[in-house]
């Protein structure tokens, strides 16, 4: 069984709680009220006010004021097309004392608009409030991403999310969201905490306490080195190496941090001497969880990475004995669904869930990318396609699926729980997760626009919050709206949103990546090709 399968096994208990409710806290307070407008929504900000244990707030298009909310916090967001679209709008904001009385004389006024927003307003604007999950919600001491909003287990940060939120970091520098020296100074904080943390032959754990900042266990012998999750953070940071490449101290310094954890990291050690790679290793119980990784799923950059090593690489018949070997049903595929062959992939569950698609071509460019198994770009956008079609179809007859309310991958089910979702018996549990359709922008860009625009204009008011769109919704379950939806964020979940939809608009992350001339090395070693081109590598290095 595949790792995404028992990641359901630890967060089964995990419950939702208002996610705007317990991250408003790291939401900046402003020094007055401010009112911004978006395509669907006014985003609204206050500072403390006083006397008041509560704030209402009143809208009006014209002289008739109408009370929209009344919250503790002091945020808000207002999805406001019950009242029209491309409207201005004027705000009351009203503290309540402990008696329930409105203190008329503290009110504080703030003007909007709404207007109908572009494609490119509405991409920037998704990548925008998920970036906010790595900005604000992360622990900026360590440069790090929480795993999920609520976790059970306390303050517990991620390898593979924290790595998603480097190359977020790229986007926001890139978008002006940050400035480049914040972006650097949080990737210095990152950089120390990785090398001084634990680590295991030279790979990190899962996860990791962010206040005794050592490894936590993500199940009971899973303590150790983790390589999955580590590639996922390597990924991020050997794109952020050539990114951040100014002649600065502080940005020489970065890359000589990051190139020092690179070659640390003994791959070898973790084939055992085989051909093939094993997942765990653990100081405590060695390689009792005993989990050899074959493909085909989110693990392709592991091995790229593994055979990219400057001090550690693998030869590649672990790549191909082990990755690709034998033609389990879990790697070549070569079946057809709703007339589209699919190279490789689960044959029962049509290729498996949606983030295959999404982990390892955050960095890595699937366009023209090829080898003797698959030509990668075709592979990711039939999964989509297939994925979008099965939706269609929907074979278990859940409510909304359809042309824009698609996308079936690994995530918080709702009313509870989490599962790795895709198409067929018992992995379609009727829970579409956002980041689905959006993470597959560059594969889908038309019919990825439709499932955003649907799910935040059509449900915005309970699935989009201070972070972006929750992680997931369920039609199905119950009749009320706010049932509906799973309110909790994950960085698996978000860093693909910001990451992959900045792919689509300007290659970022994906022309930074690839100008690794070790990864280059690599695929060269693998027999790769682009553009059906042999990969040219400066060979002297």
């Amino acid at each position: 069984m595949k790792k995404f399968f028992s990641i359901i096994l630890i967060l089964l208990l995990v419950k939702s709680v208002s996610a705007q409710d317990h991250l408003n806290q790291y939401l900046t307070k402003p020094d007055h009220f401010i009112a911004k407008g978006y395509d669907s929504h006014v985003e609204l900000r206050w500072p403390d006010l006083k006397n008041a244990v509560s704030y209402r707030l009143y809208a009006a298009t014209d002289s008739v004021y109408q009370l929209r909310t009344e919250t503790k916090n002091n945020y808000y967001l207002d999805f406001v097309t019950d009242l029209g679209r491309n409207i201005s709008l004027k705000y009351k904001l009203v503290p309540v004392n402990r008696k329930g009385k409105e203190l008329t004389s503290e009110t504080v006024e703030a003007n909007a608009s709404i207007h109908d927003f572009t494609d490119e307003e509405l991409m920037n604007m998704v990548q925008k409030y998920t970036f906010r999950y790595f900005w604000n919600f992360g622990r900026a001491d360590l440069g790090m991403a929480r795993e999920r909003d609520n976790h059970p287990d306390g303050d517990i940060v991620t390898i593979g999310g924290s790595g998603f939120g480097v190359m977020a970091l790229m986007v926001g520098v890139k978008r002006g969201w940050i400035t480049r020296e914040q972006a650097v100074d949080r990737l210095l904080n990152l950089t120390k905490f990785l090398k001084t943390t634990d680590r295991f032959h030279g790979m990190w754990a899962h996860w990791y306490n962010a206040d005794t900042k050592k490894a936590y266990h993500f199940s009971k012998y899973d303590d150790g080195g983790d390589i999955v999750e580590s590639s996922f953070m390597m990924e991020g940071l050997l794109a952020a190496r050539q990114f951040f490449n100014h002649s600065t101290p502080k940005e020489k310094f970065l890359q000589q941090q990051i190139t020092d954890l690179w070659r640390t990291m003994d791959w070898n050690f973790y084939t055992r001497g085989q051909d093939v790679l094993y997942w765990h290793w653990s100081p405590d119980y060695g390689w009792k969880m005993n989990h050899p990784i074959h493909g085909y799923n989110e693990c392709l950059i592991t091995y790229i990475l593994a055979a990219s090593s400057p001090d550690h690489a693998i030869a590649p018949e672990v790549y191909h004995k082990g990755w690709a070997g034998n033609n389990w049903d879990t790697f070549a595929n070569n079946s057809t669904y709703y007339g589209m062959m699919l190279p490789l992939g689960n044959r029962k569950w049509m290729g498996g869930p949606l983030f295959f698609a999404h982990y390892s071509y955050m960095g890595l460019n699937p366009k023209g990318l090829r080898d003797r198994y698959a030509n990668y770009w075709q592979q990711n956008r039939r999964q989509t396609l297939i994925n979008r079609a099965y939706c269609i179809d929907n074979p278990y007859g859940w409510k909304g699926y359809g042309a824009d309310f698609w996308g079936l991958t690994a995530g918080d089910k709702v009313p509870d729980g989490y599962t790795a979702h895709a198409p067929g018996f018992q992995r379609d549990l009727g829970t579409i997760t956002p980041t689905a359709a959006l993470s597959s922008m560059p594969y889908t860009p038309e019919e990825s626009m439709k499932v955003l625009k649907n799910l935040y204009r059509n449900y915005g008011k309970y699935l989009f919050g201070p972070f972006g769109f929750y992680d997931g919704i369920n039609l199905s379950v119950g009749n009320k709206p706010e049932n509906h939806v799973r309110k909790t964020y994950l960085a698996i979940d978000q860093g693909p949103i910001v990451v992959m939809i900045e792919n689509y608009r300007s290659g970022l992350v994906w022309n930074s990546f690839m100008k690794n001339e070790d990864v280059l090395r690599g695929l060269k070693r693998l027999d790769f090709t682009i553009d059906n081109k042999p990969i040219q590598v400066n060979e002297t290095k």
